[in-house]
């Protein structure tokens, strides 16, 4: 049963997602509530199993790496399938790995320096499990926009254009980290509301310093956003990608659907991909009908635009080991490329 939650609950988790990192006199003004107050209700938020990490977005392309997708439909075998999950669990190689039901069964992202590598890799991992695989297709991201949860109150809508989300992806460069970025990020990574005091101890740094990389990190666009996770069964919520083909899109296109997926609260990433299709868009919502609300909108308004969709719904989904092993100094690891 899905947990109540109310308002002031819920603006505290919409302010958390947009930046974790607020301080709580900051958060207690943005609610209208004393600190003491927030600091209580978060706390509570934990302990219900809410909230379940505060966690840093960030960009893999600007630490040098290309991210190629998988998406597979498996063979109803069910001890082979759990075999898979458990060796994708432990490859080093691995970003991030999604299990679903509707299009694909399995969906994962591979971190690479090198698409030779990625190639040669990838091919050997899909020969070894050919007997489980039924179909597949490989694509490569070009860019993700990921939204704020805005979901938790309802009628929410970004103030200006462009407030509400941060991208992925892009261009590859290769910035050079040291072991103090590397252990800063490493720390941000899963514990991004840490004090700036505690993370300087954990690094053994000083205030001023730790202050000064983080900004460097944010500037270069390492470092993306900080937010929450949250478990979404708690709340009563499902989480749904549509695989979107289209007849055609042009730049004034795209950007009316960019600004389309702004509107809708339900929004959490806007996935453009070179694969058989052209854009992935994932939603949490209440239920199969929300979303087939969402997507009926979509069709009506884009009908020139908007061939055909899929989607699934996602049942499971991790950070992979290839999280940590790419916030790496030298990115020297098991990771394809190297």
């Amino acid at each position: 049963m899905a947990i109540k939650l109310d308002l002031v609950d819920r603006k505290i988790l919409t302010e958390l997602d947009r930046n974790c990192r607020i301080s709580d006199s900051q958060l207690a003004k943005k609610v209208n509530k004393s600190r003491e107050t927030v600091r209580y209700r978060i706390l509570k938020l934990q302990e219900k199993g809410i909230i379940i990490g505060f966690i840093t977005s960030i960009n893999p392309n600007k630490l040098g790496f290309y991210m190629f997708k998988v998406y597979l439909k498996l063979e109803n075998i069910p001890e082979e399938r759990e075999k898979l999950f458990k060796e994708l669990k432990e490859n080093k190689e691995i970003y991030w790995m999604g299990i679903s039901d509707g299009a694909f069964d399995l969906v994962f992202a591979i971190l690479s320096k090198s698409i030779t590598s990625y190639y040669e890799n990838i091919n050997f991992l899909l020969s070894k499990w050919n007997h489980l695989i039924v179909s597949r297709v490989l694509g490569t991201m070009v860019d993700t926009r990921q939204y704020s949860k805005r979901f938790f109150i309802e009628n929410s809508h970004p103030i200006t254009p462009g407030d509400n989300f941060v991208t992925f992806g892009g261009n590859i460069v290769n910035n050079k980290i040291d072991d103090l970025d590397s252990n800063i990020l490493d720390i941000l990574a899963n514990e991004a509301r840490i004090s700036l005091l505690e993370l300087a101890r954990k690094t053994n740094s000083t205030i001023d310093i730790i202050r000064n990389r983080i900004k460097k990190l944010e500037d270069k666009e390492i470092i993306l956003s900080y937010r929450i996770s949250v478990d979404l069964n708690k709340l009563g919520m499902e989480f749904y990608k549509a695989i979107i083909y289209f007849k055609r899109l042009s730049k004034i296109d795209e950007e009316k659907l960019f600004q389309w997926m702004q509107r809708q609260p339900n929004s959490q990433y806007y996935i453009r991909s070179i694969a058989p299709w052209e854009a992935e868009l994932e939603f949490v919502v209440e239920n199969y009908q929300k979303f087939n609300q969402i997507i009926n909108d979509l069709r009506e308004e884009f009908h020139n635009v908007v061939r055909n969709q899929e989607h699934l719904i996602m049942i499971y989904e991790t950070w992979m080991p290839a999280y940590k092993e790419m916030l790496r100094p030298d990115n020297k690891s098991e990771l394809l490329g190297n």
